[in-house]
């Protein structure tokens, strides 16, 4: 079992034909997603060759649908375009739509999500995310597939590079689903939507959890925690030392007076019975005895 992607995904990308598209779309063939085309408008009808694989280009997401039965998109699209695409999955009501752009503006962000929201047929993961990997049959986005393995563990983080960490300290034991979902101020999947589709998922034992300084998406997801949770969480906030006012790497990563600080997310989850590391080597082991027992 796993979240939101298997083995069966069918994965279109939108911008497959740029650079960063190409690039990305031969990581993913190579650990074993299924790419079935990709979509940049006005290239409709090129076939393009990546890892001896012969992949249709369509004009839109739609035509992709029809052509490959296409049930997830990944999108490489510059951010002045992103808004476009994203909004042209969602009319197509594709299912899952994994948005890697970084740099989108908030208001279209904003604005595709609460079109999604309106749909009610696309989930959404990102912007300014590394996707998400189920070991060993999908990685749809740029999570390095070599760093981790199949196993009990879910994990849901906000940093792309804190998510790479982890998989790396716990490759032994492995994931069921590894999601990225970003550290803009606006989102679409979240860390609690994450943590109940785990929660439910018979294959994932336990629950890693990273989150960090600005909002109170963290705070949510304790209250979350505590009501519906019942698997093992393990948790780990970025963002300690990080000084007031100024933001951190995300665009959501900032502090403003005693809102939003690690020690005030720290103190949330723990109450909520989430055991906290203070660095993400701790965390790991952390998770290593609760599984060992």
């Amino acid at each position: 079992m796993s979240i939101f992607i298997d083995k069966s995904s069918r994965v279109i990308v939108q911008g497959m034909t740029g650079s960063e598209g190409t690039k990305h779309t031969r990581r993913m063939l190579a650990s074993g997603t299924n790419i079935v085309g990709g979509v940049t408008p006005g290239k409709g009808g090129q076939v393009v060759e990546i890892e001896g694989r012969k992949l249709p280009v369509f004009n839109t997401v739609a035509e992709a649908i029809v052509a490959t039965s296409a049930t997830v998109s990944v999108v490489f699209v510059p951010p002045k375009f992103a808004k476009a695409a994203v909004m042209d999955a969602i009319d197509a009501a594709l299912p899952l739509v994994v948005v890697i752009t970084e740099g989108i503006p908030v208001h279209d962000t904003a604005a595709f999500f609460a079109y999604s929201q309106s749909k009610g047929t696309t989930r959404i993961i990102g912007p300014n995310c590394p996707g998400l990997i189920t070991p060993g049959e999908s990685n749809v986005g740029i999570i390095p597939a070599d760093v981790t393995g199949s196993g009990p563990i879910g994990l849901v983080s906000k940093s792309g590079t804190l998510t790479y960490q982890m998989a790396f300290e716990l490759r032994d034991i492995g994931f069921s689903t590894a999601v990225g979902i970003g550290g803009d101020p606006v989102i679409g999947t979240t860390h609690i939507d994450c943590l109940r589709a785990f929660q439910d998922d018979p294959k994932t034992e336990a629950i890693v959890m990273i989150g960090e300084i600005g909002g109170d998406a963290e705070e949510r997801a304790a209250a979350f925690i505590r009501e519906y949770v019942t698997k093992p969480v393990v948790g780990y906030v970025a963002g300690f030392t990080a000084p007031e006012g100024k933001t951190m790497g995300h665009a959501g990563a900032i502090v403003s007076g005693s809102s939003g600080t690690a020690q005030a997310k720290k103190d949330a989850l723990e109450e909520a019975g989430v055991k906290v590391g203070q660095t993400p080597s701790e965390s790991a082991r952390i998770m290593r005895s609760i599984l060992r027992g």
